[in-house]
């Protein structure tokens, strides 16, 4: 990255002077132009504004390495990997084939989530809510099974598994595990966990929660409804 950006700057030092000394052999009077440099440059700075923007956000990110080729990264809707850096623009593959091209001024003022910036250690969440007739003891040991089992989950940290809350149909539950290849997908290892925690729950006869409502009917006594009901 640091030859790349020498390389850059070396041809924009190059071609400054190339066309200074030009104008100068050719004739061209260099203190004339200052009359109109002043509206060019303003009409110029205008309309190049995005372009200056990003190529110095380009820069920058060469210079401060935060994102890099391979790295894993997050912004906004998009999730991928970066192919390459240009001058205006980062490219970013995702998992579907399709290759985004995020302007560097977005990298620079946005929030971006670098998965793999100092470590390439994440953290993934996956809820999971059983029914309230379920033995929770029961329910805890089979998900810590289910995510232990899996050859992507790390040891250290070891998965966690809380209770957190009790819903209208569901008590919930929240597994955390930890992985150290995110580039090999996690909606993926996701899915795999979840389908092991089915056959577990499926096996042991743990019921997953659905909603479901109780309706009591308050009837007068008196009313000629009653015996139709009964």
């Amino acid at each position: 990255s640091q030859r790349v950006l020498f390389f850059k700057l070396s041809n924009i030092f190059l071609y400054t002077v190339g066309g200074v000394i030009g104008m100068d052999i050719v004739g061209i009077d260099l203190t004339t132009l200052t009359m109109f440099s002043g509206a060019l440059g303003l009409g110029i700075g205008f309309g190049l504004q995005k372009v200056f923007s990003n190529l110095m956000s380009g820069i920058i990110l060469l210079l401060d390495k935060s994102i890099k080729p391979g790295d894993v990264i997050s912004v906004g809707d998009t999730f991928g990997w970066v192919n390459a850096l240009g001058a205006r623009h980062v490219s970013v593959l995702t998992r579907d084939g399709k290759e985004h091209l995020i302007p560097n001024e977005n990298l620079i003022t946005q929030t971006v989530e670098n998965w793999s910036y100092t470590d390439k250690k994440i953290r993934i969440r996956i809820p999971v809510g059983v029914s309230y007739a379920s033995d929770m003891a029961l329910v805890r040991k089979l998900l810590l099974q289910a995510v232990t089992e899996h050859h992507r989950i790390l040891k250290d940290p070891a998965p966690a598994c809380y209770m957190t809350g009790f819903g209208e149909s569901s008590v919930n539950h929240l597994l955390l595990v930890w992985i150290n290849d995110p580039t090999d997908g996690v909606a993926n290892i996701t899915s795999d966990i979840y389908y092991r925690i089915w056959d577990l729950f499926k096996e042991h006869k743990i019921e997953l929660p659905f909603p479901q409502r109780d309706v009591h009917l308050k009837i007068d006594k008196d009313s000629p409804v009653v015996p139709t009901l009964r």
